[in-house]
């Protein structure tokens, strides 16, 4: 083992202990000699496959033309292009465009935005939810304990409704929407009212508390409830944006249009770029050099995100992706009834979660995680996810095939075989 890696601070942890050597595709080449199938995507950033020969050749071409323009002082054409992609895939209404480095820096600029436009303090939040790790992203986060613990005080004006997790509640979905939506307007009476409230912030599908997809009609509740009350609604794209649902974007399911919306990981197809997208209406408020940034829209990073938009788009990478979550969900419930300890499957397109629940219903983290861990020694990767961290998510890349899928399978009832039945 390269004795490096013993600098690398704790609290940065790598739940494999792989070294790469190198990725094609859906799979990664470890310095152990092993091949192994990434059903992780490095957390749903890698959707066109690790280095695609478009996304490879286009960072090439750019990096002998320039590789730094700072936004303030210099325009390129890898941004401008990207402007140009990215505006036949959003929302007709969203035409303003800021870039950043990651999604925690997206989700910041974005409250600042809906503050400043708004001339409202307070943010709403869900249950669950995960917007990242920077101080006023943090204190958005609901996921779990740890990204918050240890940091007080965190941003204050954040309030957290309940996210629809029917299964969590055991409800039918209905009842659950319903439910969600009656305690939303309660703590609009009990914690935050509406003339202070500047924007729900929430992800169109649960990422880190669970991978949970909310039923039909709670994000049109929450679109009815920010009209009647002059909020913006803020959505969260970063994990379940660029296809990664089999539809550009989450929220497009919902029928629904926000008013700013946030994305980043697939964007670039590995390279760091994120941004935030809004009405110009909504831009034209922000007072100038209130916001930027030194890297936000790298030309690298650019020209990486118009060959990722274009190759999704010319290899029909979102149909790939409705075919193959659709043979991936009922794979996951053909092992569902052999292990009855899968108590949920779920998901949207290549975004699914597997929550493992024991004989009373109650979370079960011990056999999620074991089996993810047996997983990797079938050469499978994998993460898991949820406040209890009892979901196993499959985030395999927009590329993978049906026999992968297949493959991928028959690697996780083996895993649940050699945990589940020992």
């Amino acid at each position: 083992m390269d004795k490096s890696i013993s600098y690398i601070s704790p609290a940065w942890p790598c739940y494999t202990g792989i070294v790469a050597e190198r990725g094609e595709g859906c799979l990664v080449y470890g310095q152990d000699g092993r091949t192994y199938l990434d059903f992780t995507s490095g957390i749903g950033v890698t959707n066109t496959g690790h280095c695609h020969p478009r996304v490879v050749e286009a960072v090439r071409a750019q990096a002998e033309k320039l590789l730094h323009g700072q936004a303030n002082i210099l325009l390129h054409s890898p941004l401008l292009d990207l402007i140009s992609e990215l505006r036949t895939i959003v929302p007709s209404g969203l035409d303003g465009f800021l870039f950043k480095n990651s999604g925690s820096e997206t989700i910041e600029a974005a409250v600042k935005l809906a503050r400043m436009a708004t001339g409202r303090p307070n943010v709403i939040v869900f249950q669950g939810s995960f917007h990242g790790r920077t101080v006023g992203a943090m204190s958005m986060t609901t996921s779990k304990t740890i990204y918050r613990a240890g940091y007080q005080p965190l941003m204050s004006g954040v309030a957290v409704a309940p996210f629809p997790y029917a299964y969590r509640y055991g409800w039918e979905p209905e009842q659950t929407v319903e439910w969600c939506l009656n305690e939303l307007r309660f703590l609009l009476l009990s914690q935050t009212a509406p003339e202070e409230t500047a924007t729900i912030v929430v992800e169109p599908v649960m990422g880190e508390g669970g991978y949970v997809v909310p039923p039909p009609g709670f994000l049109k509740g929450l679109r009815e409830i920010c009209d009647q009350h002059g909020i913006l609604l803020l959505i969260d794209e970063v994990q379940s944006g660029f296809g990664r649902t089999g539809r550009w974007f989450a929220h497009e399911y919902f029928g629904i249009v926000p008013d700013i919306m946030v994305v980043a990981k697939g964007l670039a197809s590995g390279l760091p770029l994120a941004g935030v997208i809004a009405r110009m209406s909504l831009m034209e408020q922000w007072t100038p050099g209130a916001e930027g940034g030194t890297y936000g829209g790298n030309a690298l990073a650019c020209a990486a995100a118009v060959a990722t938009i274009r190759a999704m788009r010319d290899e029909k990478m979102l149909e790939n992706t409705q075919a193959r979550g659709d043979q991936l969900r009922s794979g996951l419930r053909r092992l569902q009834e052999e292990f009855p300890a899968i108590g949920d499957v779920r998901g949207l397109g290549l975004m699914v979660g597997a929550e493992f629940t024991d004989s009373a219903g109650k979370p079960d983290k011990r056999s999620a995680v074991a089996v993810k861990e047996a997983a990797q020694d079938e050469g499978l990767l994998l993460l898991t996810c949820g406040t209890y961290d009892n979901t196993i998510r499959f985030i395999p890349p927009l590329v993978v095939t049906a026999e992968q899928i297949e493959d991928g399978l028959g690697r996780f009832g083996r895993a649940l075989a050699k945990v589940l039945e020992a």
